[in-house]
């Protein structure tokens, strides 16, 4: 047998009967020759890892747009923080570790610079609109490897696309998910955001600890640790998966979790000292756009041949490119092309 072999075997195993087996994958859209060491999840996970867009999710704002301290979120710190999450909640549950992981990896490939302010920037230029979700997908199907994307499984794919929810509701509410791993993701997303956003937000000093109101900390706790702690020990406890159809939450603890994320729009992400910054961001960003679009010629020339169709392709191109850019980039490049530069005799 091979290692993937004894790995598919370990998983029915170990794993409870209702978990993604990756023997049982439902495959890719492109098929391939199995590998002798790795599952099939396995190996979306390393291929995303290994992806350019991973990387350049260092330099994507989380909340604080280019924050300067060491020890502000950025959307990989979150990346990994979702993963260390829906593992823990994955292990407990005797679900698919490696499949929650790949989907986490892949989840916010697709965001924009500048968080929020990028998303709905791009939103509104965009003929169709444009979603974070969407373009994730995109960036793992078509973008990566210069147009061949990364051939995932459609576990992975599906757990992408699935894992959002902005203001909408955390546990799946219809267009039932195809694993159960994939409903790990959705949760332990808005777990980790809520408990990491306000962290950030007490360091930066947009709120402070009494703050948070006091039916929520009695229920989940007062500090970043214990607020984690309840909200994944409440997602192991609640779910004895032969008798729940989807992972869900207490009553309790569920209403916590909401509470907490309207404070946070309350309070951080809609906070005009916040929203101020992100003001001169859509505006940094539409400029550039106009720029991109205004002579095609040049696009292509500097940017690479077209990757989409119709009519609408250089618009396509064009938020693809600004899409992929990290604040840092985007603001340097803004000052490349509209800051006036002292003369260099």
């Amino acid at each position: 047998m091979t290692i993937r072999e004894r790995l598919e075997e370990a998983e029915r195993r170990i794993l409870h009967p209702r978990a993604a087996f990756a023997a049982d994958s439902r495959g890719r859209a492109r098929p391939e020759p199995d590998d002798d060491l790795r599952t099939v999840f396995q190996r979306d996970r390393d291929r995303i890892l290994h992806a350019k867009s991973f990387r350049r999710l260092k330099g994507k704002t989380q909340v604080f747009l280019a924050p300067v301290g060491d020890h502000y979120r950025t959307r990989l710190t979150h990346t990994l923080e979702v993963a260390q999450v829906g593992r823990t909640i994955a292990r407990a549950l005797f679900l698919n570790e490696s499949l929650v992981e790949a989907i986490v990896m892949g989840h916010d490939l697709g965001h924009t610079p500048f968080g929020h302010a990028g998303e709905s920037t791009l939103r509104r230029i965009l003929p169709g609109g444009f979603h974070h979700v969407r373009q994730s997908l995109r960036v793992v199907d078509v973008l990566e490897r210069e147009g061949r994307g990364l051939n995932l499984t459609a576990e992975v794919r599906d757990g992408i696309l699935r894992h959002t929810k902005g203001k909408g509701a955390v546990l799946v509410d219809g267009g039932e998910p195809l694993t159960l791993e994939a409903e790990i993701v959705r949760i332990a997303d808005i777990v980790a955001y809520v408990c990491h956003d306000l962290d950030d937000a007490l360091r930066a000093g947009v709120v402070r600890d009494g703050d948070v109101p006091e039916k929520i900390s009695r229920v989940i706790g007062r500090s970043h640790g214990e607020r984690l702690a309840a909200f994944v020990g409440d997602v192991v406890r609640e779910n004895d998966l032969d008798r729940v159809p989807h992972i869900a939450m207490s009553g309790e603890v569920h209403e916590a979790l909401l509470g907490l994320r309207d404070f946070l729009y309350g309070r951080v992400y809609e906070n005009p000292a916040v929203h101020a910054e992100f003001v001169k961001a859509e505006k940094l960003l539409t400029e550039l756009y106009e720029y991109l679009l205004a002579d095609e010629d040049r696009f292509r020339r500097e940017h690479g041949p077209r990757k989409s169709a119709g009519p609408d392709a250089l618009r396509r191109d064009v938020v693809d490119y600004l899409c992929g850019m990290t604040d840092r980039y985007a603001i340097e490049l803004y000052e490349r092309l509209f800051v006036p530069r002292g003369w260099e005799g």
